[in-house]
């Protein structure tokens, strides 16, 4: 059972970041609020790949701040997917146990661990296989299993489907779903709309760095209040 003391709200108070010399991020402001699935957008460049990084951790900003409701606990409950899974040359089984005994998981429930993720993401008949031979669909759902394996109260996707069929991404937007039903807060990064508007309870906006808009993503749909946002959506802002 997950602890009752949550990380969350995940608070950004005027974020920004940037290289050689240009401001890639400028005063973010952000609340991310808990069981909420929360889709951000923008075109390419935007910076959202870089916002999941930062809040992640994998960076730290170069201005304003990054708080977690319970700092000390933060690094240990969140799990993050990328667009294109960083798989070990191992098999599938041995890339679970591998992020289990990462993050000091007993060898006993690592292995039930292990076992529930593959019976649970599909994989059980293609445990001992190198996960590098997998389809591109198989080797996201690895991608994702070994993320829920840690029991994260937050898991951050970037583009979870960009390089999916549409019958493999069909399967990882349940698994979002299904993820998301369990209280797992989702806060992942999408090109795609028809995906955005079937999986956000909320959005963010982001356009040249700035985030522009954020709340209720029927708002958001439905009434952007931005001229950027509405191009987006219209089509018309490819960058």
């Amino acid at each position: 059972m997950r602890d009752t003391v949550s990380i969350l709200p995940l608070r950004l108070e005027g974020v920004g970041y940037g290289a050689r010399g240009t401001a890639l991020l400028t005063g973010v402001e952000l609340t991310v609020r808990a069981g909420r699935r929360l889709v951000i957008l923008g075109p390419n460049g935007a910076g959202k790949s870089l916002l999941l990084r930062l809040c992640h951790g994998l960076i730290r900003p170069d201005a304003g701040r990054i708080v977690w409701a319970c700092p000390d606990m933060a690094r240990a409950r969140q799990a993050m997917v990328f667009q294109r899974p960083v798989l070990l040359r191992r098999s599938v089984r041995a890339n679970l146990r591998h992020a289990l005994a990462l993050a000091r998981i007993d060898r006993p429930l690592a292995e039930m661990r292990t076992d529930e993720a593959l019976e649970r993401f599909g994989l059980a008949r293609v445990a001992d296989r190198p996960a590098r031979v997998l389809s591109g669909g198989e080797q996201q759902r690895l991608a994702i299993a070994r993320a829920w394996a840690l029991r994260p109260e937050v898991l951050f996707l970037d583009e979870p489907s960009a390089q999916l069929d549409p019958g493999a991404t069909r399967i990882i937007e349940a698994l979002i779903a299904d993820l998301s039903a369990e209280a797992v807060t989702i806060i992942m990064t999408t090109h795609d709309l028809g995906q955005a508007r079937r999986l956000a309870e909320d959005a963010a906006f982001l356009h040249r760095g700035r985030l522009l808009e954020t709340g209720p993503a029927e708002t958001f749909f439905d009434a952007p209040t931005s001229p950027e946002a509405r191009a987006f959506l219209a089509g018309g802002l490819p960058w």
